[in-house]
């Protein structure tokens, strides 16, 4: 059962760091591993990243305001961008980290109990993870989203790792298979980090809706006003959950202002019926003017039928 709030799930995450964060260093200080000391550190990442997210999203909840008329959901993109670069800062230390103990090898010790405790937080981090995706599907939070992407590539990272560092146990003299492991699982940190970082770019630059949501915009429309239906200038955006939309529909000169009106709000419902947390705005225009067909000027979205016309009338 989702709960109420998303940031209840921003706490989830925390809480679920604060405990790994234990567990792992408990789990270095026990071995000396330095593949386990990345993993550590990436749990330091991991909390860092739940107290941005939680506080994003309790921004991002605040109702629109005179001074943020369109509400305040980028505060998630925001989020979801530092915890990128956190992300990246933290792989460079572990590659330092790892770079290191190459010149200054060392024989790992207690690996057994060390090992256990690794996989007992990747067990918290997973639940935690599936829990919150689960909760981001529900609240359409990137925030949500990425922190648990960042906490399941964070298990599978210490899986891979306790792997690998299995078979020191049965075969210690491969010490430099410590470091290796660290420095590829560097790799991987970095990949998540900059996946964050494109997402939070595209958001605070407003890219367009995803392809099958503009569709389904044009599916409602021209379920309304028939498969003719003359529409220009589809602009979309979204900010946090919050999905805009607007758009110019073109009627008979002769069509009142309630009887556009009225079907403006069936369009509009049969938007918000498919598209979530979706805010539509329609600009009606006379299907007769010429000054109509200004698609081109507007940008956005036409369709083919408009394109058409609007080349006939240059």
């Amino acid at each position: 059962m989702i709960a109420a709030s998303p940031r209840r799930y921003a706490i989830y995450s925390i809480v679920a760091s604060i405990l790994t964060l234990a567990l792992k260093f408990g789990a270095w200080g026990m071995t000396g591993s330095v593949g386990l000391l990345s993993d550590a550190t990436e749990s330091i990442v991991n909390l860092t990243a739940g107290m941005l997210a939680l506080t994003a999203i309790t921004i991002a909840m605040r109702p629109a305001d005179r001074s943020h008329s369109y509400g305040h959901g980028k505060a998630e993109y925001f989020s979801s961008g530092i915890e990128g670069i956190l992300i990246i800062v933290a792989a460079i230390g572990i590659t330092y980290a790892a770079v290191s103990r190459f010149f200054d090898p060392r024989e790992l010790v207690n690996l057994g109990p060390g090992l256990l405790l690794a996989l007992l937080s990747s067990v918290i981090n997973f639940v935690t993870a599936r829990v919150m995706l689960r909760a981001a599907a529900h609240f359409d939070s990137i925030t949500l989203e990425a922190d648990a992407k960042h906490l399941l590539t964070d298990v599978w990272t210490s899986v891979g790792l306790v792997a690998g560092l299995a078979v020191l146990i049965v075969m210690p003299q491969w010490s430099i298979l410590d470091p290796v492991i660290a420095i590829v699982m560097a790799g991987n940190i970095v990949v998540t980090g900059v996946s964050l970082l494109k997402r939070s770019v595209s958001g605070l630059m407003d890219d367009a809706l995803p392809p099958d949501e503009i569709e389904r915009i044009g599916a409602a429309i021209r379920k309304h006003q028939g498969e003719n239906a003359t529409f220009h200038g589809l602009r979309t955006r979204k900010s946090g959950p919050r999905r805009f939309i607007d758009f110019h529909l073109l009627l008979p000169g002769k069509t009142t202002v309630r009887d556009a009106h009225d079907l403006c709000c069936v369009i509009e419902d049969e938007i918000k019926a498919g598209l979530a947390r979706a805010e539509v705005t329609i600009h009606v225009e006379p299907l007769e003017s010429e000054a109509s067909y200004d698609g081109r000027k507007v940008g956005g979205e036409c369709e083919a039928s408009m394109v058409m016309n609007e080349d006939d009338s240059s």
